[in-house]
């Protein structure tokens, strides 16, 4: 007995020796880890055509950025599904893809111990065309487009001198298609004109070249093709052609080539106007057959006047015989003018709550004659702002008015006697951009300002319709 116990013991005090003896293994200094200065997840301009390097840069502690680390950068072409993967340091390539804002990594290798570091970030790509003013213009009834680089050089009557032919007469709107799923961005344009002898025309927004003509964005063109407006709120395209809605195919891959075409018209017994809003679950417009507002819900599916009201100053869904004369209507408080078969424009004003499919309404709120009605003439120009402030054109001034207390002002910009033929209110709305025959204007509209005249670019040739600036 008393040599079992001392067998015991010995092991006891041998198994704890071993777990102190153990303890100086757990020491562990972590190996040091490659440090990459004001890179991680920046955004890197480049120029097509031109050579993009970039070399940030990289220190290591207790060892040589160069011989004891390896790069490897990855930049994501998400059109096609692939990616372009370079090696080396730093990384200098001719940037060859197409202008976009692009996905990139870059994975940094410690060849010491295998372990990779990971450091994503962005690459804008662009061309000459991708900053700056692009005009759609009408000089002596030929339509022209042309470009204002940031220095003020103007590229004028660019598409003829590209292309070798006059864009489609009668021109309504310039409107710049976004890249799939990125809102803000230039891919086409396309120039929307009310021409029965030429099609209107896709333009490519890198190249300024004629990619197709309009027919090519739908499956079956339909005929007669009477374009109204377009719109991309979501990044998607949509519009009114025929009368119809019309929403662009996106169930394929961003790269196919029937992504962003138009298939059928959303069926429905309606008319839409070209004043329609294409909301986060819905569509509203205006029927001006029916003399009704009409919805769609978020799929495009044709809703009609199938919702209720509250309110007894006008009935949404019978205003009567009468004209829309503008609209841009949004989720919340709303507005619309209508010229009444009286002859008097007519301010309604609403709460529009189309979101809830289940509880879908309008809270009619009030209707009145717009205080500013003597001033509209049939080719007045408007803009409305995100917080219902609105701009509109009388001869060669611009007014602002706001209809919570019916504040009607002359803006103070003097354009010499010369007819405002276009205005177009920036995203925040703090600058307005107009234009005269061969002039283009921008005025501050920013709190406190009432629309001074900071920049002024001469040379356009004719007078604008239209202008997208980025």
């Amino acid at each position: 007995m008393k040599n079992k116990l001392f067998f015991l013991l010995t092991l006891v005090i041998a198994a704890l020796g071993a777990c102190k003896k153990d303890l100086g293994n757990y020491n562990y200094n972590p190996p040091s880890e490659p440090v990459v200065t004001a890179f991680k997840d920046s955004t890197f301009q480049a120029l097509v055509g031109d050579t993009l390097t970039l070399a940030p840069k990289v220190t290591i502690e207790g060892a040589n950025y160069l011989k004891d680390l390896t790069y490897q950068w990855d930049i994501y072409v998400a059109e096609e599904a692939r990616a372009d993967t370079y090696t080396g340091y730093p990384l200098k390539i001719v940037y060859n893809l197409s202008p976009q804002v692009r996905d990139a990594k870059l994975t940094i290798t410690d060849k010491r111990n295998g372990i990779k570091y990971f450091f994503p970030f962005k690459i804008l790509g662009g061309t000459q065309f991708s900053a700056g003013t692009t005009v759609l213009s009408v000089d002596n009834g030929v339509t022209k487009l042309s470009f204002i680089k940031p220095n003020k050089t103007i590229l004028a009557n660019l598409y003829r001198s590209l292309n070798g032919e006059d864009l489609p007469a009668n021109p309504t709107q310039l409107f710049p298609k976004p890249f799939a799923y990125q809102p803000g961005t230039v891919e086409n344009y396309w120039v929307i004109a009310q021409d029965a002898a030429h099609q209107s025309v896709v333009i490519d927004g890198n190249t300024m070249l004629r990619k197709n003509y309009f027919n090519a964005q739908f499956f079956t063109p339909p005929s007669p093709l009477n374009l109204g407006y377009f719109e991309a709120s979501t990044g998607s395209p949509s519009g009114v052609v025929n009368g119809k809605l019309y929403l662009a195919v996106t169930s394929t891959a961003p790269f196919a080539p029937d992504f962003g075409k138009f298939s059928s018209a959303q069926s429905g017994n309606y008319t839409l106007s070209n004043f329609y809003t294409h909301g986060p679950s819905y569509f509203f417009g205006f029927d001006p057959a029916a003399q009704s507002f009409i919805s769609f819900d978020g799929g495009g599916n044709y809703m009609g006047n199938d919702f209720a009201f509250d309110g007894t100053a006008f009935d949404p869904k019978h205003l009567g015989t009468g004209s829309l004369v503008f609209m841009q209507a949004q989720s919340g408080q709303s507005y619309a003018y209508i010229k009444g078969a009286d002859g008097d424009i007519y301010e309604l004003s609403f709460y529009l709550d189309m979101d809830n499919y289940d509880a879908r309404a309008i809270h009619v709120y009030g209707k009145r004659v717009f205080k500013g009605a003597s001033l509209v003439t049939s080719d007045t120009k408007w803009q409305k702002s995100t917080v219902d402030i609105f701009y509109f054109t009388s001869a060669d001034k611009i007014y602002r008015y706001n209809p919570l207390n019916q504040d009607l002002r002359t803006l103070d910009a003097n354009f010499n006697g010369q007819k405002v033929t276009m205005i177009k209110l920036s995203a925040d709305g703090n600058t307005l951009t107009a234009g005269t025959t061969g002039t283009l204007y921008t005025l501050d509209v920013s709190v406190s300002k009432n629309g001074n005249i900071t920049k002024t670019i001469t040379g356009i040739p004719g007078a604008p319709v239209d202008v997208v600036i980025h």
